[in-house]
């Protein structure tokens, strides 16, 4: 199982591609991490941001930042959460964010959705 997050605008933008869409930003990972996210403080403005009030990407960069700040400040208690069965990362989880929270500061007015 996955979790999928989503910046839309409202007007289209044009991917190299020369295509339209309305998302500037997508990124997947696995559920597996939601206690390592829990423990730096990023489970709800990720996993369940429309339960606390997030709708717009804005919202997002500080609580992002924070929780970013935390698992880089102490890797070896992160790290230590790694999934038993190798699926997800501690390395995973701070690419996802660290991506998550540049698109975000990128796109402040972007519309947020997770889809778990």
């Amino acid at each position: 199982m996955s979790l999928d997050v989503y910046l839309t605008v409202p007007s289209p933008v044009t991917r190299l591609s020369g295509s339209e869409t309305n998302e500037v930003y997508s990124a997947n990972i696995t559920h597996n991490l939601n206690e390592m996210a829990k423990a730096a403080g990023l489970y709800e403005c990720i996993w369940r941001p429309e339960e606390v009030g997030v709708t717009k990407a804005g919202k997002l960069v500080a609580q992002l930042a924070a929780g970013l700040s935390s698992l880089v400040s102490d890797p070896a208690k992160f790290k230590a959460m790694n999934p038993a069965k190798g699926r997800g990362s501690y390395a995973g989880l701070v690419a996802f964010v660290t991506g998550y929270a540049i698109a975000c500061a990128e796109n402040p007015d972007a519309d947020v959705t997770a889809f778990r």
